[in-house]
């Protein structure tokens, strides 16, 4: 399971806001975030700058930002330079994440690229991703205390988060509680704090930023389940991915883990052949179509939409203006992304 999803100023115009005036600031202010990334990233010595910017050179998305410059759009001050520093903030900590996972998870790829592990070994990854998370404390520095008690917080509930999926379900929740609890903490944590000091800096009102921090978590889960579950049930030449690619990691996500609590001779099969990783091509095609014939899609779908009305709650704490029909757009997005 991924980190969760994360558009640049490349796709703002792909995932079209509704508003000419408002995609053209948020647009301004991604550039402004990418030009204070490539500052800060470049400082030190070559050989540390070149690791840490090998995830950014690779490209990526850039949803993080982006959330946190709609957040701004609430106060008196949207995208003010203590906004653009909060944005570049959020996708500091989330890239050093990204370099840290793929050394637990032991991956190969990062965002179509050697992943920074495989490329120089898993101490210099975790050096890199320590190197950053330096970067964006230099960044809070600027900013208030306030932002580093927020981070401290932050950092708290990603570690535990992380650990939770390491360790497993011997937290003692079920195997669906427990991936919820790790999303909620590992992915939706993130967007949640986007939303909370992009509102902050911009010196909205404190209901305002509420609104938003608990809007980005939900809106961060959402996307997390929907990107496994293209991962089981997208077409390859839609979605550009492999279908299957966490069963192959033996990674079981929500649609699996429903289709798995079936009390049916599908789910019979599924807990029979899905017993660890599937490394075999004709074994995945066939838990795949077991799948797509299984409750697991429908189930699934049930709780995003539980999660769009959640969103939808906070969504009607903030006054109706083009940045709001924006976030209400977002939301909906995610559903379309399934097919």
């Amino acid at each position: 399971m991924s980190t969760g999803p994360t558009p640049s100023p490349r796709s703002v115009d792909s995932v079209n806001l509704g508003d000419a005036d408002l995609n053209a600031r948020i647009n301004a202010g991604m550039v402004q975030v990418e030009t204070l990334l490539q500052e800060r990233l470049n400082r030190g010595e070559n050989f540390i700058t070149s690791k840490v910017n090998h995830l950014v050179r690779a490209g990526g998305k850039r949803f993080r930002p982006m959330m946190a410059l709609l957040a701004s759009q609430y106060g008196p001050r949207p995208g003010c330079l203590e906004v653009i520093k909060a944005a570049a903030i959020v996708e500091i900590v989330h890239l050093a994440t990204l370099y840290h996972d793929d050394v637990m998870d032991e991956a190969e790829k990062r965002r179509g690229v050697d992943s920074a592990n495989s490329r120089w070994g898993n101490s210099v990854a975790i050096l890199a991703g320590d190197i950053l998370l330096s970067h964006s404390s230099r960044l809070m520095s600027e900013l208030d205390t306030r932002t580093v008690e927020h981070f401290a917080d932050t950092f708290e509930e990603l570690v535990t988060g992380q650990m939770r999926e390491t360790i497993g379900t011997s937290d003692g929740l079920s195997a669906i509680d427990h991936y919820m609890t790790v999303i909620r903490e590992k992915t939706g944590v993130l967007i949640a704090s986007a939303g909370y000091l992009g509102a902050l800096h911009s010196g909205a009102d404190e209901d305002t930023i509420d609104a938003l921090y608990r809007l980005g978590r939900v809106i961060g889960i959402i996307f997390q389940i929907v990107d496994d579950m293209i991962d089981i049930f997208s077409d390859t030449t839609e979605s550009g991915k492999t279908p299957g690619t966490d069963l192959r990691e033996g990674v079981f996500t929500l649609p699996v883990l429903f289709a798995l609590d079936e009390d049916t001779p599908i789910g019979a099969e599924l807990r029979s052949l899905l017993t660890g990783p599937l490394e075999n091509d004709a074994e995945v095609a066939h838990a795949l179509e077991l799948l797509a014939r299984s409750t697991g899609r429908a189930r699934t779908m049930a709780v995003i939409e539980e999660l769009l009305a959640e969103a939808e709650a906070q969504i009607s704490r903030l006054p109706e203006c083009e940045t709001t029909d924006a976030l209400r757009q977002l939301s909906s997005y995610t559903i379309r992304r399934v097919g």
